[in-house]
């Protein structure tokens, strides 16, 4: 069972790092870089300050315990327990996966430490913002799979290794959001 999945994450791995032209090789490289996203976060903690004033500080360390465990997690209880390589790594995929600019990251790719942490973000904004901030949700899924998707673009992730991390991701972050809700409703004034 084990084998036949891993099989399958191999075979669709293969068809979307595949697809390829020199555009979307260097806009994958850049977007995956992680001060492209800064614009992102500054407009994220505008809408934090906006609707949470003087909360702002505590959000913003629950984002930083957020961060925090998603590495943490994915690193120290995945990649060094499942020591699974990436495909970049994969002696048996030399010569089928398409890298740009030589990019091979780690050794070992599950799970994906980036999903974790977009997925973790995308998932804590939602839950402090989504009542205040239209369209927001949907902006921000988009945000975090097209960033997910330039993993597999560049070679260095199955996409198992991104949807594990995804979810690793949503459930710290769902974690993280509880422990603030707790947190603030007994020691923090409403907003």
């Amino acid at each position: 069972m084990i084998e036949t999945l891993k099989q399958w994450d191999t075979t669709l791995f293969l068809f979307l790092n595949s697809k390829h032209n020199a555009f979307f090789d260097v806009a994958m490289y850049w977007m995956t870089k992680g001060y492209l996203w800064i614009p992102v976060y500054l407009l994220l903690l505008y809408f934090i300050i906006k609707h949470y004033k003087y909360q702002t500080f505590y959000i913003i360390l629950a984002y930083a315990l957020l961060v925090t465990i998603s590495d943490q997690t994915s690193v120290h209880l995945f990649k060094n327990f499942f020591h699974r390589f990436r495909p970049s790594h994969e002696p048996s995929l030399e010569g089928l996966v398409h890298l740009v600019n030589g990019y091979r990251g780690g050794d070992y790719g599950f799970v994906s430490s980036h999903a974790t942490n977009f997925f973790g973000i995308t998932t804590l904004t939602i839950l402090f913002l989504r009542k205040k901030v239209k369209y927001l949700p949907i902006l921000l899924i988009f945000w975090a799979t097209l960033l997910c998707y330039t993993r597999i673009y560049l070679g260095v992730h199955y996409p198992a290794d991104i949807l594990c991390g995804a979810i690793v991701g949503i459930v710290i972050a769902i974690g993280v959001y509880k422990l603030y809700a707790s947190l603030s409703a007994k020691y923090l004034v409403k907003t």
